[in-house]
């Protein structure tokens, strides 16, 4: 006990005293107040679904289903109990939980699905051992990263004892708020000025379309300027608050204060949860929230088990400003739970919708892929250019409405099948668990300081994987692509140096 006390007090070089009693106290205690929470996950919340009534039947898709909820509500249990931030994975299990678990679980039970469900039961139970089989290999993935030891970079040869790491250039992320303001500017003035924001999306999206930045059969103009007025500011917020949250010296410099209140405010105009959709407003939220408060474990495990409260209570009723006042949708709930079957959470019914339209068309063999990755090229230029997955299966089902999820694996599934969907999700789990650990060296006081660009993207990127992981991919890809392109542009390598960290 002696030795560790005195560790704990006696910082060394580059490392300081942030291993105390009190955050150890602190790690327990929320421990302890977790164990219910994970009995509630795995055993209660499934329980207490299984006993509504309904007129699903108990059939394999039921048991299968089960297993499904029961198993990541397991990981989900894992995440939140982790003595290092796992952010990438604890949001892929949340989302897993939430939206390929509880919700299509209470479908099933009370036998009432969001969307049509077109095809034979078989597809449904398809459906969810795929989903089963791909968290494994996610799961798998995730596991051969972290057999496989970080490469170190090499130290510096001043004896600094740091190295080469990715950090934002001082004045390319000046020319960065720079493109925010005018990119936002001309967003903002394009709708006809602020008010526009504070109104409904229904307005907003009728703006966009009389704004004549779309073009017919193609939306990449209004995908660009929305994208652009969104993301630089989104960025650059991100930036000058983990500047703040770690730097004393940017604390004391009204410059650089001054210059987060103007982002702020500039982010409550453009990036507003009335204006913009809930996947993306929860994108803001997460990334902003996770670069301001970097280490606190207490406070990460505090976001994953309140949010999957927020995504079964307040989720489903936070689409209140999508439509003006005449046109919103009633709020008509005798359950807690019938928001889950009514609403947004149609994923696993459109994989299952989606393994029928494979079934009758045949795998597209990396042509949606290919139209993901080349979002931006125009339909007048590509004029064979693929839709987007839910669309294209909510046309094949007869639906007027196809503005339909495309989950991961289904995308996966549609291009490559199911041994492409278990190879693309080990990927992906492999890819999570590098970046989680990267991101945990990155935001310690010994890595590379308020700069850092991995500290920032991060976050984003897991306030992002619920978009990702909804799809379809054709939709989601363009912000991420504006966002890897800023900061690719601000990016420097640069020697770290213990001096330059506060």
């Amino acid at each position: 006990m002696t030795s560790v006390h005195t560790s704990a007090r006696t910082p060394t070089r580059g490392k300081p005293s942030d291993a105390p009693a009190r955050p150890i106290a602190w790690a327990m205690l929320s421990r302890a107040l977790s164990v219910p929470l994970i009995l509630g996950l795995v055993c209660f919340l499934p329980a207490v679904i299984a006993a509504q009534p309904g007129s699903g039947v108990r059939d394999t898709a039921y048991w299968l289903q089960l297993v499904l909820t029961c198993y990541a509500g397991a990981r989900l249990a894992t995440m939140i109990l982790s003595t290092r931030r796992r952010l990438l994975q604890g949001v892929f299990w949340m989302f897993v939980y939430i939206a390929m678990g509880v919700a299509p679980f209470a479908q099933v039970v009370i036998g009432q699905t969001p969307t049509p469900m077109v095809g034979p039961r078989q597809d449904l139970v398809t459906a969810i051992a795929m989903v089963l089989v791909g968290c494994a290999a996610y799961d798998l993935g995730a596991l051969l990263a972290s057999r496989r030891p970080l490469r170190r970079r090499a130290p510096s040869a001043r004896g600094s004892g740091g190295g080469k790491a990715a950090v934002a250039h001082p004045l390319r992320l000046r020319l960065l708020v720079l493109l925010a303001f005018a990119a936002s500017a001309f967003y903002v003035l394009k709708l006809g000025g602020p008010a526009v924001f504070f109104s409904s999306r229904q307005e907003i999206n009728e703006t966009v379309a009389a704004s004549g930045v779309v073009t017919e059969g193609s939306n990449v103009g209004s995908a660009f300027v929305k994208g652009f007025g969104q993301v630089p500011a989104l960025l650059a917020l991100l930036f000058y608050t983990r500047r703040l949250a770690t730097s004393h010296r940017a604390r004391r410099t009204p410059s650089t204060v001054l210059v987060w209140v103007a982002l702020a405010a500039l982010n409550l105009v453009v990036n507003n949860p009335i204006s913009n959709a809930r996947y993306w407003f929860l994108t803001v939220l997460m990334a902003f929230v996770f670069t301001a408060f970097p280490s606190s474990t207490a406070f990460y495990r505090t976001v994953l088990a309140t949010g999957v409260v927020g995504a079964l209570v307040v989720f489903p009723y936070a689409d209140r400003f999508r439509y003006e006042e005449g046109g919103q949708r009633p709020v008509q709930s005798a359950s807690v739970f019938e928001p889950l079957v009514t609403k947004d959470y149609d994923q696993m019914v459109m994989f299952a919708n989606t393994i029928s339209w494979v079934d009758t068309r045949g795998h597209t063999y990396g042509r949606q892929l290919t139209g993901s990755a080349l979002f931006f090229v125009p339909r007048a230029v590509w004029s064979g250019k693929p839709e987007d997955t839910g669309v294209r299966v909510g046309q094949w089902m007869g639906l007027r409405m196809t503005n339909l999820s495309a989950p991961l694996w289904t995308e996966f599934w549609v291009d490559l099948g199911p041994a492409g969907m278990v190879g693309g999700m080990a990927l992906i789990g492999y890819a999570a668990a590098r970046t989680d650990r990267r991101y945990a060296l990155a935001v310690t006081r010994a890595g590379p300081g308020s700069g850092s660009v991995l500290a920032i993207a991060a976050p984003l990127i897991a306030g992002y994987t619920f978009i990702l992981l909804r799809g379809p991919l054709l939709q989601a890809v363009g912000k991420l692509a504006i966002a890897a392109l800023c900061l690719v542009l601000i990016t420097t390598f640069r020697e770290q140096r213990a001096a330059r960290r506060r």
